[in-house]
């Protein structure tokens, strides 16, 4: 114990900390901070499975909000994080570099092979992967003989981050905070076939078209037909204008290929990856851009003005590292297939249940919307709260409850997890 209060503190007094000094996202704090209310604090996890402060355990169903690939306490990346903690914990890369930098930068361009993405731009998180591609965009342009190009084009109901421009694209009033005006100029249309009705005069002013690529996270898991990812590509290519990808939820083998993109062939200018890219295990972030945008930056006086203290550090790049290893070594990309099927008979159970009303399915991603009810009724975080007793963690997106398991779950671990689905929709429903 050695003397250290905070070693001395019980549960009991934990969470009466916690209710005094923190504010969480995303959560309604007034009934977080009820007496009555006891957070769940987990202390520990293995492969699919987390533990709370009384030693229950839990299938992790929507992989620690999307971030966690191979499970928790992965032998092979916690090697590799500790390996580089002998060596050095962080360094700046601002006019400096490092080995793992740039071992993950090759193995990151490797992954697209034969693409035109050979650039990789570190930073810490899924919003400024998308504020690095907006601003390179925007800045190209400028600086390249074509000023007017100052509009971002976004789609409705899209999210793309917190951060002010990355909110700013985004497509969902709630997440935008009290002031929706603020960011770039955005232009945003509902479909491929409402981009392509465009007036000539809007689309000459196009810096960039932002999606994400074949399903939309935060819009409730709403699936894109297919085909309109290629032909939104070769619109682009076309009126050339530049494509970013926020493959922040979808890569790293969500959809069952290691990006969405790749299931129509789709090379865009800017792929922006976050969440998986360490396996879960600490904030990272990289925009892969082409030799053309990476040149337009080259001359005298140019450059990229922007950046983090803690862009490309060294434990997120050994942990990025030790994910990619262990896609290699234990053949995750192969492996997904028969777990993406199993995941599909299974929630054929769901979709036949009266309370919901459509399963969305992206590779191995789903989205079970149930209702109709009212919003303030609250019924999807009410069937997410009752799942917690049948062994499973999960939150949903209003009525939408999501279930993305890691791709290490087990066909056991999956047909848990839509079970604990269905029993808590029979509780909370009937």
């Amino acid at each position: 114990m050695d003397g250290d209060p905070l070693t001395l503190m019980s549960v009991d007094e934990l969470l009466q900390a916690e209710k005094r000094h923190l504010w969480h996202p995303f959560t309604p704090m007034q009934s977080w901070c009820d007496e009555a209310h006891e957070p769940l604090m987990l202390v520990s996890g293995k492969g699919c499975k987390l533990t709370d402060q009384h030693g229950r355990e839990y299938l992790d169903g929507n992989s620690s909000i999307w971030t966690n690939v191979h499970g928790h306490a992965h032998p092979t990346i916690h090697a590799a994080i500790r390996a580089q903690l002998e060596k050095v914990a962080h360094t700046s890369f601002l006019g400096f570099t490092h080995e793992p930098a740039i071992r993950l930068g090759k193995q990151l361009v490797d992954l697209m092979q034969g693409s035109s993405l050979t650039r990789v731009f570190y930073s810490d998180n899924g919003s400024t992967a998308i504020e690095s591609a907006m601003r390179m965009a925007l800045q190209y342009w400028k600086q390249n003989d074509q000023p007017l190009r100052d509009t971002i084009l976004a789609f409705d109901r899209a999210y793309h981050g917190d951060t002010l421009g990355a909110a700013s694209v985004g497509g969902i009033p709630l997440f935008k905070g009290s002031g929706n005006e603020f960011g770039y100029r955005v232009l945003r249309v509902s479909s491929l076939e409402a981009l392509i009705a465009l007036p000539a005069d809007e689309i000459k002013r196009l810096a960039a078209v932002i999606i994400e690529p074949l399903i939309q996270g935060s819009a409730g898991m709403r699936i894109w037909p297919q085909g309109m990812l290629s032909g939104l590509s070769h619109w682009c290519k076309e009126q050339d204008v530049f494509l970013i990808l926020d493959e922040v939820m979808t890569g790293f083998g969500r959809t069952g290929t290691m990006f969405a993109c790749q299931h129509e062939e789709v090379v865009p200018d800017f792929l922006c990856l976050a969440k998986g890219l360490t396996g879960g295990y600490l904030p990272m972030a990289v925009t892969m851009t082409s030799e053309r945008v990476f040149e337009g930056f080259l001359g005298q006086g140019r450059a990229f003005y922007y950046g983090h203290s803690y862009t490309a550090n060294q434990l997120g790049c050994a942990a990025a590292l030790g994910s990619l290893q262990v896609f290699r070594e234990e053949s995750v990309m192969e492996r997904l297939p028969e777990k993406i099927g199993f995941l599909k008979t299974q929630l054929e159970i769901l979709k036949a249940l009266p309370q919901v009303l459509e399963v969305r399915q992206c590779g191995f991603i789903a989205g079970i919307e149930i209702g109709p009810y009212a919003q303030e009724n609250l019924t999807g975080v009410k069937v997410c709260m009752a799942a917690r007793k049948h062994g499973l963690l999960t939150r949903p997106v209003v009525d939408t409850l999501v279930l993305m398991p890691p791709l290490s779950a087990t066909l056991t671990e999956i047909e848990t997890m839509v079970e604990a689905l269905r029993l808590s929709i029979h509780e909370v429903c009937d």
